[in-house]
């Protein structure tokens, strides 16, 4: 245990030893944590809260009344109130008896149903999709247009600052009204919700992240906040809906709504929901960015267990060198000088230019990452009440329309309006007549159409301050709007950022080396530094690069893309992770990577597991189980089922069942005296779970007389009978694969006997990670 810098275990609720006391993320209480000086290297587990079995938090109390006025923060806890989902399925005799059942067309209807729910949820994604982009298009152009004609009616006769007022009240409404509804109606849609969506997908059960309340929230939040002007842009929260979409569509009915439809309850389980999660997510990619390939590489690089993301990207770097070199030798073979002439540009100017480019993304990426982090952290101590969330979000609206104004009012970049031009609410402002300020095409517009305009417009249409002065603005604009409580991503803002210092980049290019303009094209160059500052922020590579290229409709930008997104990758991680993994950190979300921490082959299973264990014997007296599920000191979510021949003091194990299978039991009063007696008693089939999936009922609303509590319950034809156990000797990294890579949500160590002796979960697995002091351990915290 030498190598641990800091070793916490968890707190036994009878034990009186003396421990240290740790802040929590929430404030509003401390968790004593103890040190088991006994010897032994088991952990015990601790005191836990009420279990709650629905989607949402089954207290609906205002937790914000009883925090202080600063919330202590501190990094090494780990929040209990997330719970696993039950990827792996329970294959008990009534699963199995209906497998078997089911007949070849049988599979055949069911496998037709997902193509069916696969299809819906892209029509009704694409129409979310269309639906924000008319809105926001419609609430903007109202918005920009009465400001330009106030700004055309006093930029003569003086008064501008009523044409300044102006912007910032229609801002500042747009944005309260966001903040108000996600606040006071779902804090959940908050953000982008590519971290909880990450989070659904790695297996942690977000309270009320995907329900039918957080879509319309997230929908009205991000209209009012692009409409807003704030530096946010729709592409984060059209993932996060198209999950939405994708939960509801999936299982056949609403249960906000209480609106059963009959239809797709075979897919009322954790395994099947998740994968069309996944494709709700992807299907909000293709509609944000029009990228369908793009979106599927997002979900397998952000969600996929069974994918190894660095031999994709190495099995895809080969494959650009390839066409790359397939290029290179045909031009020559066929003689095409101008194609030839700029593939070695390419190849001994400009791939050194974009892996700068890349590292300067990474480095800008760094700085915006750790000033969101410390502000986020502010904002957890300091910025914790919904009336304060909603005069932050107002007044960063306020303080971006002031900025922007100024930066346009001080500006002198005038261009010529052109027949064609394609800016849609140009400001002539003090420029002369027949022209417009090129600093207004930047920041008064929708981030959208100021990226478009980055990428495409001709060389010489901004000047160099122009874009500098943009650049630096909007970077801290972006940085301090990421985190407020409205609905908001951070994709767009990056991919601003990026383009105009990318090209600011390709107009210093030929100025100041030899290189000539024609190779120096500023709207490849905004693309490059799109992507370097993008994959700065975010660390996405794969799936990044192909809803670019997508994007952009030019697949030879493929390779330097993939260069640029690679070396913007590298030099981040060396400073500070990606920006959703920093905020799912400070939510204490018990998030698996992809691989155990890298010096963890020391620790076993015997050091990591939950002990002692709760276990039910196969026949298992009602009132034992009752008790064990009200007991409000554990919320255990897997109970190892035993079997115990005569004259031993420990079972064997023989099964596993789930908190939310006995209380089904319970409800329905599945004993062995009822199904003995004369009464008639309805065989409970698989429908019964499914039915009350997945806001079962909590154990407080069920009802047993004392007579009943006497009762007997057999859990052999409920539990599934093969599950997956360790010997306790097992190391770390082959847990953590085995855990991370089935979906697992519960896993048994057995000793050599096959007797139970302890339990692995994702806290204990979650809690090991990599400090500055090497293999930390967490504190596990209720909040």
């Amino acid at each position: 245990m030498a190598n641990i810098a800091k070793k916490v275990s968890w707190s036994g609720k009878n034990d009186e030893t003396r421990g240290e006391r740790t802040p929590l993320l929430n404030g509003s209480e401390e968790v004593r944590y103890n040190r088991q000086l006994s010897g032994g290297p088991i952990f015990h587990i601790g005191r836990l809260s009420t279990v709650d079995l629905e989607e949402d938090i089954a207290t609906e109390e205002d937790p914000v009344r009883s925090r202080p006025k600063e919330i202590p923060h501190n990094e090494k806890l780990l929040s209990l109130k997330y719970e696993s989902l039950d990827y792996d399925n329970s294959e008990n005799q009534l699963f199995l008896e209906e497998e078997r059942r089911m007949s070849h067309m049988g599979f055949r209807c069911l496998e037709i149903s997902r193509w069916v729910i696969c299809g819906l949820i892209g029509v009704f994604t694409g129409l979310i999709a269309c639906f924000i982009d008319i809105v926001v298009e419609k609430l903007a152009g109202v918005k920009y247009s009465v400001v330009k004609k106030n700004i055309e009616m006093f930029t003569e006769v003086g008064g501008l600052s009523i044409s300044l007022l102006l912007w910032v009240v229609l801002n500042s409404a747009f944005v309260m009204v966001g903040a108000i509804i996600v606040t006071c109606f779902e804090p959940i849609a908050a953000g982008s919700g590519i971290p909880q969506i990450k989070c659904y997908l790695n297996g942690v059960k977000v309270p009320r992240v995907v329900r039918l309340k957080t879509l319309v929230v997230k929908v009205c939040g991000v209209i009012c906040s692009v409409a807003g002007g704030l530096a946010v842009g729709k592409e984060g929260p059209m993932i996060h809906s198209g999950a939405v979409v994708a939960a509801g569509v999936s299982q056949g009915r609403s249960t906000s709504l209480k609106k059963d439809f009959k239809i797709f309850e075979y897919f009322r389980r954790d395994t099947e929901k998740r994968d069309f999660v996944s494709a709700g997510a992807a299907a909000g990619v293709s509609a944000a960015f029009g990228a369908p390939v793009g979106g599927v590489l997002f979900s397998l690089e952000e969600g996929a267990s069974f994918w190894n993301q660095m031999l994709t990207w190495r099995i895809f770097f080969a494959s650009m060198i390839s066409t790359f070199t397939l290029n290179l030798v045909l031009s020559v073979y066929h003689n095409k000088t101008t194609e030839l002439s700029q593939i070695i540009c390419c190849l001994l100017y400009e791939i050194p230019l974009f892996i700068c480019m890349g590292a300067i993304g990474g480095l800008l990426g760094a700085l915006f990452n750790l000033l969101n982090y410390w502000l986020t952290i502010f904002r957890i101590r300091y910025v914790h009440r919904p009336c304060l969330q909603v005069m932050e979000a107002m007044m960063v609206a306020a303080v971006t329309a002031s900025v922007s104004f100024a930066m346009i009012y001080l500006s002198n970049d005038c261009k010529p309006l052109k027949m064609d031009n394609s800016e849609e609410y140009p400001l002539q402002l003090f420029c002369a007549d027949g022209e417009y300020n090129a600093m207004a095409t930047t920041f008064f517009n929708t981030p959208e159409r100021s990226v478009r305009s980055l990428f495409h417009n001709p060389r010489g249409t901004y000047n160099l301050l122009t874009l500098g002065f943009f650049t630096l603005t909007y970077f801290f604009l972006a940085c301090w709007t990421y985190g407020l409580m409205v609905s908001a991503g951070v994709f767009i803002p990056s991919l601003l950022i990026g383009a105009a210092w990318g090209r600011l980049f390709g107009v210093l290019l030929p100025n100041k080396t030899f290189i000539k303009p024609i190779w120096a094209d500023p709207g490849k160059y905004a693309l490059m530094g799109a992507a370097a500052q993008l994959g700065g922020i975010v660390r996405m590579t794969l799936s990044l690069t192909v809803i670019l290229v997508e994007a952009t409709g030019n697949v030879t930008y493929g390779f330097p893309i993939m260069l640029v997104l690679m070396t913007a990758k590298i030099v981040g991680d060396y400073f500070i992770e990606g920006l959703y993994d920093i905020h799912i950190k400070l939510q204490s979300v018990p998030f698996l990577h992809w691989e155990a921490p890298a010096t963890s082959h020391w620790l076993t299973a015997r050091e990591v597991m939950s002990s002692p264990v709760t276990c039910f014997n196969q026949l298992e007296k009602v009132g034992t189980i009752m008790d064990f599920l009200s007991n409000t000191a554990t919320n255990h979510n897997g109970f190892p089922v035993i079997v115990q021949a005569s004259g031993e003091q420990s079972g064997k194990l023989c099964g596993l069942i789930l908190r939310s299978q006995l209380i089904v039991l319970l409800k329905h009063k599945v004993f062995v005296e009822r199904a003995h007696s004369r009464l008639h008693q309805r065989k409970l089939q698989l429908k019964d779970f499914r039915d009350a999936y997945p806001r079962f009922p909590p154990i407080q609303s069920i009802h047993v007389s004392q007579d009943e509590r006497e009762c007997m319950m057999d859990l052999s034809e409920f539990m599934n009978p093969t599950p997956y156990t360790v010997p306790q000797e097992t190391s770390l990294p082959r847990v953590f694969k085995l855990f991370r890579a089935l979906g697992l949500r519960h896993l048994v160590v057995v000793d050599d006997v096959n007797k139970v002796v302890g339990l692995v979960t994702r806290k204990d697995l979650a809690r090991y990670h990599m400090g500055k002091h090497g293999l930390e351990e967490l504190h596990l915290a209720q909040m």
